[in-house]
């Protein structure tokens, strides 16, 4: 069992942050040390899972029902898969986004912003 100190020190997380990860069901104590909660040391990849998710974008409400999900839970099924969509959006955007910045390194085009080819990276990623 790990502390909730130590988790908090571990995963970069403030021991209130944690609690409040309790009272939202995306995590659970394991028991206590003393007055302390203690958990699993699994717990450090369900915060790994929940940061990443938040850095997706995902709310903690939607994570919260990806953590308690079901296979028999259809509805849910289709809204993780609409998620999954956005994702792939997002990872396509952030691709084209990289490759004009590639661009930006190299090009000699004075000014950086009147480059035809820069400005067609630029439509790329505000159109998809």
């Amino acid at each position: 069992m790990i502390d909730i100190g130590e988790v908090a020190r571990q995963s970069g997380l403030a021991a209130s942050a944690l609690r409040f990860y309790e009272r939202k069901g995306l995590i659970e104590a394991d028991g206590r040390n003393g007055l302390r909660r203690a958990y699993r040391p699994e717990i450090l990849e369900r915060l790994a899972l929940i940061a990443c998710a938040r850095d997706a974008g995902f709310t903690l409400s939607e994570i919260a029902e990806f953590v308690r999900a079901r296979p028999s839970d259809a509805r849910l099924r289709e809204r993780m898969a609409a998620k999954e969509r956005e994702v792939d959006e997002r990872v396509s955007q952030l691709t084209r986004l990289r490759d004009s910045l590639r661009h930006a390194v190299v090009c000699e085009h004075d000014p950086l912003i009147e480059c035809p080819d820069f400005k067609q990276a630029v439509r790329r990623i505000t159109q998809g």
